[in-house]
């Protein structure tokens, strides 16, 4: 399986990288690129801004089709990616449990998608897609209907639910991401949603 790490986001809120934050002194990409070694045999990471991220030995990939947003770099992650699945989340998660990861990855097999479904939704920033995924999110962004979730009904989707995230997420803050200097003072504080 192929992790990819979307890096794609304005940082409008932020005013910064948002990849480039620390949190318990370490970047959050380093942090994110340290569990996706133990996870992946590849990652690609997807970028407007390639020479920010020369440092990383990672496959480093720009939007084939600019301006989509998430659903255009999660269409190019799996362009790139030489694995049949892969892991796709934002750069700017700081409490992915690796664990967690690993338990969808034993779930992927026969489904399109898996995702993670909390109270307030699908988690589809933080799931598995498979490149059979493709023809029909190249149609959707052709289209420019560019809600991620829009394609979920015409692919197999696993939906994990609730219950079976609570155990690898007791605190409730795996899948929040820092969005403005308030998200990254409650995550410093050891918060999150």
């Amino acid at each position: 399986m192929t992790g990819i790490i979307l890096s794609g986001g304005k940082n409008t809120r932020m005013g910064a990288n948002k990849a480039f934050v620390r949190i318990d002194g370490e970047r959050i990409i380093d942090r994110t690129i340290r569990i996706f070694r133990e996870l992946f045999q590849e990652i690609v990471l997807v970028t407007n801004e390639p020479l920010a991220y020369l440092e990383f030995d990672v496959k480093i990939v720009t939007d084939i089709i600019k301006g989509k947003a998430a659903l255009g770099g999660i269409y190019t992650g799996l362009f790139h990616s030489s694995c049949e699945h892969a892991f796709v989340c934002p750069c700017d998660m700081p409490f992915l449990n690796a664990d967690f990861i690993r338990y969808m990855k034993g779930r992927a097999k026969g489904y399109d998608i898996v995702v993670p479904v909390q109270p307030e939704g699908l988690q589809p920033l933080h799931a598995i897609y498979s490149r059979r995924c493709m023809p029909v999110m190249k149609k959707c962004i052709n289209e420019n209907c560019l809600k991620i979730t829009g394609f979920y009904e015409r692919a197999r989707v696993l939906e994990i639910p609730p219950e079976n995230i609570a155990p690898f997420d007791p605190e409730g803050r795996m899948f929040f991401n820092v969005n403005s200097p308030g998200d990254l003072e409650g995550a410093r504080n050891g918060g999150g949603h």
